[in-house]
């Protein structure tokens, strides 16, 4: 195949919640006559984010062109999973003209860039851009994308403070990446957030790139798709924090998936959870939970202390079950302290 003829992959990275499942419904949504397949990689053992696309599922997009990548981030398991699941979306009958990836928030995207160099793809598919979602407000708030001089001069005063934490890290390599940053949840963050958002990371940026708002991800497909960034052989202008490492770890986070009885009360499993963020810094919970009297699922979204809750589709034949995923830094995870405040707002 020739370079015309590869396929275009467009690759959503960004942190934790921050919006990349709603941009890829809206792309569903909006395919502008192309046939896509989304590649959702979790992480984690509940595919909530895959089970929200599939029900966005049409004749654009079939449920069978949406496929989930749970055993780990793409990166790490690219002979056993990646690859295969290129290969066979390539080989169905009517094949697709866009694939989208959405990573876990926990991934680093320079390595699956480098994935796309495998013998076995790199003739069929290209990258076509790499898109970072970044919440508005919390860019704002400076919680991700640190004043680099000011920490150079606390670490000049106190060597034992280390100049960055896991977070920025993984922050600062997405946006370093990209070709295009959104900037979500613009109308939560107002004119005076989103000029703070943008002025911290064009500080980080390693060259000039397109910064822009998005609220509840709607944004015209022709801004981010159709980019021909071939970003596949351009890795030497996204320079990242692990350039000089082998491999790259995930040992800084950590991620249970804690059990629950039916609830009866889901205002107070959302205080439960805004509790988890306040005492234990857990920076993500997503799930679905039954509760007592509702024949519909809760799907439950948590980024820290901002709790989103909705009935989503009925259970059906399916068993009634209620599992959340609580993604926090290594460190952060105490399984039985987790429960005990979960079971908690359960029993309240």
């Amino acid at each position: 195949m020739s370079d015309l003829t590869k396929i275009p992959v467009t690759v959503i990275t960004g942190f934790l919640g921050a919006g990349k499942t709603t941009l890829i419904r809206h792309l569903m949504a909006n395919p502008e006559g192309r046939k896509l397949a989304v590649l959702v990689n979790e992480f984690g053992t509940v595919g909530v984010d895959g089970e929200i696309l599939r029900q966005c599922a049409d004749e654009n997009c079939p449920d069978e062109n949406i496929v989930e990548l749970a055993n780990g981030c793409i990166c790490c398991t690219v002979a056993d999973e990646f690859v295969p699941t290129i290969e066979a979306l390539l080989a169905r009958p009517v094949r697709p003209d866009h694939i989208l990836i959405e990573t876990s928030g926990l991934a680093l995207p320079k390595p699956l860039l480098k994935a796309f160099d495998w013998p076995a793809i790199r003739s069929k598919i290209t990258v076509d851009g790499v898109i970072a979602v970044a919440d508005a407000e919390a860019v704002a708030a400076g919680r991700f994308a640190p004043d680099v001089a000011a920490v150079d001069a606390q670490r000049l005063a106190d060597e034992s403070i280390d100049h960055e934490t896991p977070l920025s890290e993984v922050f600062e390599d997405q946006i370093a990446c990209a070709d295009i940053v959104l900037l979500s949840k613009a109308d939560l963050a107002g004119a005076e957030g989103l000029a703070a958002a943008r002025a911290l990371i064009e500080a980080e940026l390693p060259r000039k790139l397109p910064i822009l708002p998005l609220t509840e991800g709607v944004i015209d497909p022709k801004v981010i798709l159709g980019l021909g960034a071939a970003a596949e052989d351009d890795l030497a202008a996204r320079p990242s924090h692990h350039d000089d490492h082998g491999d790259h770890e995930h040992d800084d986070f950590d991620t249970v998936v804690i059990e629950l009885p039916e609830i009866t009360d889901p205002a107070a499993l959302v205080a439960a959870i805004e509790r988890l963020a306040r005492e234990q810094n857990i920076l993500r919970v997503k799930g679905h939970v039954a509760v007592t009297g509702k024949p519909m699922r809760l799907l439950v979204q948590a980024v820290g202390e901002r709790v989103r809750h909705q009935y989503d589709r009925p259970w059906g034949a399916e068993t009634r079950r209620s599992a959340l995923v609580v993604i926090a830094e290594h460190d952060d995870v105490d399984e039985a302290a987790i429960r005990a405040v979960l079971m908690d707002g359960v029993a309240a």
